[in-house]
């Protein structure tokens, strides 16, 4: 009997252990994930497969106007880390998702000069200068940090697809009489290069984020 329970006793204890020291293998290895990952990728193509070695494409130039009336172009963001999004004011669906995990963004890093937002109206032909201000004011969007921005409707829908590759849609039908809705967050860092997209809608995907942001700070 003594021996049975012993053996028992062993056999409860190994399992403990081994299961102990998994744990703390998984631990230490996510820890060395984590701490080994110093560099984030570039993405070149509308297929975001991420290149290592050096970005080739770049933000085209743009020039467009924001909810203060100002205009705004590539110079704005010019050795900033930003977020560009697209969004319309009157969108019913995903874009309060989107502004609100912008807003997340914002109040995350409203102390961090070098972290700006960009949203685009894909609904240029409503969202006027005015109409952008009311937003704005509705949602806390605050300057110099989060830019809303209206313009021509050829000029967003064309940098959203060749720029940002933010139309999925459009990559599969050339159609471009298409109308963009993408609930795609684009990570840019301070040289223009595309560094990380991500489903604004979604808090695991704000968390990756936001750990790939703090990434990108310390990688430039």
């Amino acid at each position: 009997m003594n021996c049975s329970r012993t053996l028992l006793f062993t056999l409860i204890a190994s399992v403990f252990i081994s299961c102990t020291d998994q744990d703390k293998s998984k631990e230490k290895a996510a820890i060395l994930d984590n701490s080994e990952v110093t560099k984030l990728p570039y993405f070149n193509t509308p297929i975001f497969t991420p290149e290592w070695e050096k970005g080739t494409h770049k933000i085209p130039n743009f020039s467009f106007t924001n909810q203060n009336g100002e205009n705004i172009t590539n110079e704005t963001f010019e050795g900033k880390i930003y977020v560009a999004d697209f969004f319309f004011t009157i969108c019913p669906g995903i874009c309060p998702k989107l502004t609100k995990n912008m807003g997340i963004l914002q109040e995350e890093y409203k102390e961090d000069p070098d972290i700006l937002l960009l949203s685009h109206s894909v609904m240029p032909w409503n969202d006027t200068v005015e109409k952008l201000a009311v937003y704005a004011k509705e949602h806390e969007v605050h300057l110099p940090q989060w830019h809303l921005v209206t313009g021509d409707k050829d000029a967003i829908y064309k940098i959203a697809r060749d720029g940002y590759f933010a139309d999925e849609d459009f990559t599969n039908t050339q159609d471009i009489d298409n109308f963009i809705h993408t609930e795609n967050f684009i990570l840019v860092d301070g040289n223009g290069y595309i560094r990380g997209v991500y489903n604004g809608t979604l808090p695991l995907e704000m968390k990756r984020l936001k750990r790939h942001i703090e990434i990108l700070k310390n990688e430039i």
